[in-house]
């Protein structure tokens, strides 16, 4: 048995058969880590003698019968902008290299309370500003399906090491397409669930009213178990909704006859790659045939998405990233007096793009630009939800593709942000109306890399696209595959720190 192969619910099931145990299972990993990391450098902190102790401790309690769900033994890396206790939390950035949290986010406590065994912490963008995982401070991932291309962001790390097969499903953030984007750069799942569902305490925020936690995995059933497991109300997060609907394993049905799916013809203009347009229609007549009401509509306010969310998010940015002064924790610059060390500290700490997005967000948050900026912002946002709750009184969910390419090559996007920026097009509005999204895999280009189908639904419609998402996968047969055997090292070589 190939236990790379397994999914992370195929694998918990063996542990529990006897067929393996949860220690072999996190053997394999760091062996598969021992062969792969320095080419694809996916994380940037691997606790490799405490996940050992941490999965026979998982082990004891599986025979003893106390862990007994569905993900009890599995390893798992989380993105490193969620608080670990004991383990380094550096959200990938000079500013808080020596940092190591004193308690763990609501959603890695979930996890292992589910059982799941944390290895370690996996490469972003810097503070989840970008879109390729090269803004982070400690060396750039390399996408495994061609390392010469990036594997997107800014969770690019957990969705590289899910394709990698260095864990078997990882956690990462989502604030404009952050879990949906690398998953399609990937050929993983991700699912970024409605606003509120996963508790964002401990999560480092980049744009609080936009940020949500969600899974990328293997397949829609993973996703679907790791969403019931990490979903929860929280009372230490004020934007915790409490929620009796989040059986979300009941939604794996293979049928769609009769849902009802609409296709915004502003996602399939100009921009668009053909490869993807070509896939993305592929599977909406897959769906189509096999009983999908499938049809194009106008969704509109798509070319105001992007300038709305930019304007949001560096403004909650310049907010959030105010604590970061080298007082509190993190990196300090040896500077005489207050206001010097506090500007060196900041100069030095932060790296190029956070600096943009920060100066960005204080300047429309200013005074005599708040009105025309960041309060038109939210106007154009509260639109955009107008728009969505129209959609959805028509369609039970939407198609469409997750990017507008393919992963492109490592330092392509780094030398012109406003491209970089016009890749979330397709994602950043379901943070902004705060619904739910999932990627899936649904084929590739002719140069092998993976294209991702978005699924986007109504607030609380996750069983929705679970549900269709789920009968795409088996009808077509795209369950993503990690890659077991290392590719020839090629270019730069990173190391773990």
């Amino acid at each position: 048995m190939e236990l790379l192969s397994l999914s992370a619910v195929e694998l918990s099931a063996a542990v529990k058969e006897g067929k393996t145990t949860a220690v072999e299972a996190m053997k394999a990993v760091l062996a598969r880590m021992e062969e792969t990391e320095d080419l694809y450098h996916c994380y940037l902190y691997a606790d490799r003698e405490g996940a050992l102790r941490r999965a026979q401790e998982t082990q004891e309690k599986m025979e003893k019968g106390e862990l007994t769900g569905p993900l009890a033994g599995v390893p798992v890396a989380v993105k490193d902008n969620l608080c670990t206790r004991g383990i380094p939390t550096t959200c990938a950035s000079k500013i808080l290299q020596n940092f190591v949290p004193a308690f763990s986010a609501e959603a890695v406590v979930n996890l292992e309370k589910a059982g799941a065994v944390l290895i370690g912490k996996t490469n972003m963008d810097e503070f989840a500003m970008g879109s390729t995982t090269e803004t982070s401070a400690f060396g750039v991932t390399r996408n495994p399906r061609n390392p010469d291309h990036v594997p997107g962001g800014s969770s690019g790390g957990s969705a590289a090491a899910v394709a990698a097969g260095e864990c078997f499903f990882a956690l990462g953030s989502d604030t404009g397409g952050s879990i949906r984007q690398p998953a399609s750069f990937c050929g993983v799942v991700g699912m970024k669930p409605t606003y509120g569902t996963v508790s964002r305490y401990g999560l480092v925020a980049y744009g609080s009213s936009l940020d949500q936690i969600g899974p990328l995995c293997k397949t829609v059933e993973d996703c679907a178990v790791i969403l019931e497991a990490i979903s929860s109300h929280d009372k230490k997060d004020s934007t915790s909704l409490e929620r009796k609907d989040t059986d979300f394993s009941s939604a794996l049905v293979k049928d769609v006859k009769g849902m009802r799916i609409g296709i915004p013809r502003d996602y399939l203009g100009a921009g668009l790659d053909g490869q993807v347009k070509d896939a993305v229609w592929k599977a909406a007549k897959l769906l189509e045939e096999n009983g999908a009401l499938v049809e194009e509509f106008d969704l509109s306010l798509v070319d105001y998405a992007i300038p709305a969310y930019y304007t949001i998010a560096c403004a909650e940015a310049s907010s959030n990233l105010e604590r970061f002064d080298g007082i509190k924790y993190g990196y300090r610059a040896d500077a005489q007096g207050l206001h010097r060390m506090y500007k060196a500290t900041r100069s030095q700490g932060f790296g190029p793009e956070v600096k943009r997005r920060i100066m960005l967000g204080s300047f429309v948050l200013s005074s005599g630009y708040y009105d025309a900026y960041y309060l038109k912002a939210l106007k154009v946002k509260a639109m955009i939800k107008h728009a969505f709750d129209a959609a959805f009184s028509q369609y039970d969910c939407i198609l469409g593709p997750a990017a507008p390419s393919t992963a492109p090559r490592l330092g392509e996007s780094l030398s012109d942000p406003i491209r970089m920026y016009l890749g979330d097009i397709y994602t950043i509005s379901a943070n902004l109306a705060g619904i739910p999204g999932i990627c899936i895999p649904c084929g590739e280009s002719e140069e092998g890399l993976p294209i991702g189908l978005q699924l986007l639904g109504d607030c609380f419609q996750e069983k929705k696209l679970i549900r269709a998402a789920y009968t795409y996968e088996q009808l077509a047969g795209v369950q993503s595959a990690p890659i077991v055997k290392p590719l020839p090292a090629k270019g730069e070589k990173t190391d773990v720190h």
